[in-house]
């Protein structure tokens, strides 16, 4: 299941209702990615995403169908939002559910590594200075995802 949505989530709230009351997961993994106050040595105020509604969706959505022909789970959930965000929001959150935790671990790194590189999502900084920058792809985050492909 993905949502795209401007609202801060809860990742409790929404652990729980991922999960509920079934008894077949046997691991869930969680990953809540937070706007942190630095970027690459620059102190950051607020953060900015933006998205195309219908592109984005459909994107976000392939990525997760490969995660379930990648790895037996028994559900997940990706929730990404845009918009305006403050320090410590949270913008995006992973769930990976499955009988055992090695597909839950590696499906929720995967998500992450794709969602860093492939969603269609273009990132907008501010600092203390009153200055917004674009945010590039890190040769990282790159490399992070390249290694699903090898």
């Amino acid at each position: 299941m993905i949502r795209v949505q401007r609202e801060i989530f809860d990742t409790g709230q929404e652990l729980a209702r991922l999960t509920g009351d079934r008894t077949d997961i046997g691991a869930a993994v969680t990953f809540t990615g937070l706007v942190r106050d630095f970027n690459e040595g620059s102190e950051v105020t607020s953060l900015t995403l933006e998205h195309y509604p219908g592109m984005t969706e459909k994107e976000l959505q392939k990525i997760e169908r490969q995660a379930l022909e990648r790895w037996d789970l028994q559900a997940s959930l990706i929730i990404h939002r845009y918009g305006k965000m403050e320090l410590g929001e949270p913008i995006v959150l992973v769930i990976t559910a499955s009988e055992h935790r090695q597909d839950a671990f590696e499906a929720a790194q995967f998500l992450m590594d794709w969602l860093k590189t492939k969603a269609p999502f273009w990132k907008l900084e501010a600092d203390d200075q009153g200055q917004s920058d674009w945010v590039s792809e890190r040769a990282s985050d790159r490399k992070a995802a390249a290694r699903w492909t090898e």
